[in-house]
């Protein structure tokens, strides 16, 4: 197995179009650092994008209190609770004041994976489902990594939520772009970004 060095993205990577960065975020590892010191990550494999003048965005009515991490600097976590059950992070985009974010869907497990099939309370699922469905959804991502609203605003850059990049390419290729999943609004637009055979 090749050994990977993992660092932190520079600033200008996430001040970018959101567009642009759903496609950019496919292939860095989501890593979190729970309060008891364990790790748990995931390889990001499906983003979706909303900006400011998406019907579907958070952002299009305007800044308020819930959703004022999306009109922050690029870099940073936007943390909502969906369905008054899981909270979902999405990593802020552009330049602040933008209203735009990509909201992490799913990922591939990388390291904590019984901390995170504990969490989830899915310890008596049969292996393939857990391996289906373990964290192939945004409010499973955020029950299996343990994320709260205390994370909302917090900078990629430091503990204990980070998105790293350990220098992997995902080709144009392997990228599929199609319309968002469980959306009322904004259902033609090709925003969702899946990194297919993962």
């Amino acid at each position: 197995m090749v050994s990977r060095e993992y660092h932190s993205l520079p600033e200008d990577f996430y001040r970018i179009d959101t567009d642009s960065l759903a496609r950019q975020l496919l292939g860095k590892i989501l890593k979190r650092t729970l309060p008891d010191g364990s790790v748990v990550s995931g390889r990001i494999c499906e983003t979706e994008a909303y900006s400011q003048d998406d019907p579907a965005s958070h952002s299009f009515g305007g800044e308020t209190e819930r959703n004022k991490a999306m009109f922050g600097p690029g870099g940073r976590a936007y943390v909502y609770i969906s369905y008054g059950i899981h909270c979902c992070v999405n990593c802020v985009s552009g330049s602040e004041g933008a209203g735009s974010a990509v909201l992490i869907r799913a990922l591939v497990p990388l390291s904590g994976r019984e901390m995170m099939i504990s969490l989830r309370g899915c310890e008596k699922w049969p292996e393939d489902r857990i391996k289906r469905s373990l964290l192939n959804g945004p409010g499973k991502i955020g029950q299996a990594f343990g994320l709260d609203l205390e994370l909302n605003g917090h900078p990629f850059s430091e503990e204990p939520l980070r998105i790293l990049d350990d220098g992997l390419t995902v080709p144009d290729e392997e990228v599929s772009i199609t319309p968002r999943i469980g959306l009322t609004k904004g259902t033609d637009l090709l925003r969702r970004y899946v990194w297919e055979n993962t």
